[in-house]
């Protein structure tokens, strides 16, 4: 089983694997409470490492076009700034301006529910069951849509000569 090493993220993913047993498993007999308490902890923390893994790829994307260690800093942010007081060489400003370009032309070309769900869950932060609500389906649908646009945003930047 995986171990979650960031305290406040465990909390989370604890109180939110509870809070899921007692809204769809209240009604079972107290006896089942350990193990389905325990597939869904496990779940959750999946969840978590997935999540993860691609924060972290395009963190990696965008992390090449912060001009500090500010962890608070939005790459976007800095990518889309035109009144940086920061001084860039106009090379610079153009990958930046190229890569920003690719990435919104590469996110367009994504079918519609693949789009919605990245977007909402990369861009607007928002966690699985969240998403599921908005975009009314299920969260199984929701994280089968985000793993194929991140392949294919993957895929395409990748072949555009961006690497990941």
């Amino acid at each position: 089983m995986f171990a979650v090493h960031d305290e406040e993220s465990a909390l989370d993913i604890v109180q939110d694997s509870m809070l899921r047993l007692a809204e769809k498993y209240g009604d079972r007999p107290a006896e089942e409470f350990p193990m389905l308490f325990q597939r869904i902890l496990q779940n959750a923390i999946r969840d978590y490492y997935r999540r993860s893994k691609v924060r972290s790829m395009w963190t990696t994307v965008l992390s090449a076009f912060s001009q500090d260690d500010d962890e608070e800093h939005d790459p976007l942010e800095t990518l889309a700034a035109d009144g940086d007081d920061t001084p860039r060489t106009p090379e610079s400003q153009l990958l930046q301006a190229q890569t920003l370009t690719a990435i919104d032309e590469e996110i367009k070309k994504l079918p519609a529910r693949q789009r919605e769900a990245f977007l909402m869950r990369y861009w607007e932060d928002m966690d699985v069951a969240e998403t599921a609500a908005a975009m009314g389906c299920s969260e199984g649908s929701v994280k089968t849509h985000c793993s194929r646009a991140t392949h294919a945003l993957a895929a395409a930047l990748s072949a555009r000569g961006i690497k990941l």
